[in-house]
């Protein structure tokens, strides 16, 4: 045992705050990425855009003045000292962006003048567009049960508890008593309507009142607990017979496996009855929130990221820089700001962080397209045949082509989309497990699983295919050897029901 001092040289990875930065760029969304640029852009002054004094973008546009301190020029050189080899480039691109923008705004400020103004008073009513064409926030359930809550004659204490009722409802319009489960895996108890009636300070005896009184408005069912007790409300509401009722009440089981014989074997009734009945039942609506949305999803649009386009015998890779701000260092600004001499430490770290940055966002760009680039090259068959010849890759297949890690090729396919002449998906899409057929080439799971989409969309609805059916088509009409459970798998993993609750009767 000894006390001893010893050098020892040796190599680490330190994760730095610029390094961390252009990782967390990397796995950004679009949309992420562009709100980032504009916190930069507010938090950081030699930060600037092309929307932000354009003409200064320009070396030399602003010369610096004399009396500017001697070191000034050397901060000055980090927009040029970064990105040497695309700076020349990068620049003529913007300068031709900017004459062909001055060229068409000219044209456009001339042709404005030509017009004739437009009348000081606008038309009547009868001119403007109906009310309904300027809606711009569609109605949920709640809002639409909302506004019958507020023409009712509920007093205070009935009211909020309509509206305890209201913020438990499900995506499918069901009110949810049920706890929430913890991050610790534990479950918070499911909850009753006397606590909503304590809560709102509503007698409990009347709570099972207004909640029916709620479950009668339109849509009729919303507000139930579960789907028994919605469609027991619609069928005595809309006044259905004693038989169907009781079907519901006694045997909805039965009837979600079409066991139509069970059903006439309990009530002791010809099954032709039976049929009757469940024509009428099947009328009713187990979703009563189907037809209301929190937000309208056709408004929902995703913009790619990149983009692929076949040229000639060639697929072309181009990114899409269309909504996202071209940073640079505000040269101009930076030489006012360096007059202060208290200033020089806060410019240099400014100046650092938006070196790192431009940096790291145009490298996000460049790791982009020649991951792109690598899996059109793979999975040139898919672009030009579509799903079916999708081929199975995985992360390691393209982290090797490219000489990344699997962990950066994971940041860079998530939430990154790509338009192609097959459609637009998602770049994480292309990766799937491999599934392997005697005497061929292997084929990607996603191929596999539309493939069971279409056996099952070209089945007869009256007797629909078994699963293990299905298997042995898979492997009479394409080779393909997989299991029934797996088959089973796919089919979950595409929201299509089991056999038996596929079949149709009538």
């Amino acid at each position: 045992m000894e006390i001893k001092q010893s050098l020892k040289l040796g190599q680490q990875l330190l994760m730095t705050p610029q390094l961390q930065q252009a990782i967390r760029l990397l796995q950004l969304s679009r949309m992420e990425l562009i709100d980032e640029i504009r916190k930069e852009l507010d938090a950081n002054p030699v930060l600037a855009d092309d929307e932000v004094e354009p003409k200064n973008r320009m070396g030399g546009a602003a010369p610096a003045p004399e009396s500017a301190p001697a070191d000034a020029d050397a901060r000055l050189d980090l927009n040029e000292r970064m990105s040497q080899q695309s700076k020349h480039d990068e620049l003529q691109r913007v300068t031709d962006e900017k004459k062909v923008n001055d060229i068409d705004w000219e044209q456009f400020l001339e042709n404005r003048s030509m017009q004739q103004p437009l009348p000081a008073s606008r038309g009547g009513f009868d001119d403007l567009p109906p009310i309904e064409a300027n809606l711009t926030k569609f109605e949920s359930l709640a809002d639409h049960i909302r506004w019958q809550l507020q023409m009712s004659d509920f007093d205070e204490t009935e009211r909020r508890f309509a509206e305890l009722v209201l913020g438990n409802l499900d995506e499918n319009g069901f009110l949810d008593l049920k706890g929430t489960e913890r991050e610790d895996g534990t479950r918070t108890p499911d909850i009753s309507l006397d606590e909503f009636a304590a809560e709102a300070g509503l007698d409990p005896e009347d709570a099972p009142v207004v909640l029916r009184i709620m479950q009668e408005w339109d849509p009729v069912g919303a507000c139930a607990r579960d789907l028994q007790e919605c469609l027991l409300v619609q069928a005595e509401v809309f006044g259905y017979e004693d038989l169907d009722v009781e079907i519901i009440k006694k045997h909805l089981h039965n009837l979600e496996k079409h066991n139509y014989q069970a059903i006439a074997r309990d009530l002791k009734i010809p099954v032709e009855e039976v049929y009757e009945a469940v024509k009428e039942i099947q009328k009713l609506e187990s979703r009563p929130a189907r037809n209301f949305v929190e937000a309208d999803e056709k408004t929902f649009a995703i913009t790619p990221d990149v983009y692929v386009v076949k040229d000639g015998d060639k697929f072309v890779v181009s990114d899409n820089d269309r909504g996202v701000q071209r940073l640079y260092i505000n040269e101009a600004l930076t030489k006012q700001m360096l007059k202060d001499p208290g200033a020089k430490n806060f410019i240099n770290d400014k100046l650092n962080n938006a070196k790192w940055l431009i940096k790291a966002i145009e490298q996000r760009r460049r790791t982009i397209i020649r991951v792109t680039e690598c899996i059109v090259e793979k999975q040139r068959e898919f672009f030009e045949r579509g799903v079916a010849y999708l081929k199975p890759m995985i992360l390691r297949d393209i982290a090797d082509t490219v000489g990344m890690h699997e962990s950066t090729i994971s940041r860079v396919t998530t939430n990154k989309y790509v338009h192609t002449p097959q459609g637009l998906f998602e770049l994480k899409y292309f990766f799937n497990s491999s599934i392997s057929r005697p005497g061929e080439d292997d084929i990607a799971s996603e191929s596999v699983k539309q493939g069971i989409k279409k056996i099952i969309e070209g089945e007869d609805k009256s007797e629909p295919l078994s699963d293990q059916a299905i298997v042995e088509l898979l492997s009479k009409n394409d080779g393909i050897q997989i299991a029934r459970r797996t088959v089973a798998k796919y089919r979950e993993m595409l929201g299509i029901l089991a056999s038996s609750k596929r079949k149709k009767l009538f």
